[in-house]
């Protein structure tokens, strides 16, 4: 990550360097789009943060832990699109859920409907892409995520008892 900051930072003493005017008219541009975005940033903190302090792992583990039937597979792609957790959050909780006993395709539907749906996102993408686009890549990125957790769940063998 650091790496990506230095390169960052290297490109804008580059680009201070060669035109400083053209410079800092870009940061200007960056500043206002930032502060248009953050009220809509801040509202979906706050409704993470209230989903999270709800919706704790031990719950989530509950409603999951009775095999990888296609009811857990939905339930789990649901809390999937609903809770937004950063992948260094997500990825050790799927770990937990699984030492709980939960099955690879729930892992699944969780975890890619976690990362590709975004139902507290959706009124930032709704007003950067539009209510027709951000519905319809929401909806593929959900159909996607249930795919693959049938995938997953044939791949390991959970469908067969």
């Amino acid at each position: 990550m650091y790496a990506i900051y230095i390169v960052c930072a290297a490109a804008l003493v580059i680009s201070f360097i060669a035109d400083r005017r053209k410079t800092l008219k870009a940061l200007r541009i960056a500043l206002k789009k930032i502060l248009n975005i953050l009220p809509a940033f801040g509202l979906m903190l706050v409704i993470v943060s209230a989903v999270l302090y709800f919706l704790p792992q031990d719950v989530i583990a509950r409603q999951l832990d009775s095999g990888s039937s296609i009811r857990n597979i939905g339930i789990a792609a649901v809390l999937g699109s609903v809770a937004m957790l950063p992948g260094f959050i997500a990825f050790p909780l799927c770990g937990l859920l699984r030492d709980s006993g939960v099955s690879w395709a729930v892992i699944g539907a969780f975890s890619t409907s976690l990362m590709l749906v975004g139902v507290i996102s959706f009124p930032v993408e709704k007003h950067y892409l539009g209510t027709k686009t951000a519905l319809l890549r929401n909806c593929i990125a959900l159909l996607m995520s249930i795919i693959i957790a049938l995938l997953i769940g044939l791949l390991y063998g959970e469908f067969l008892s």
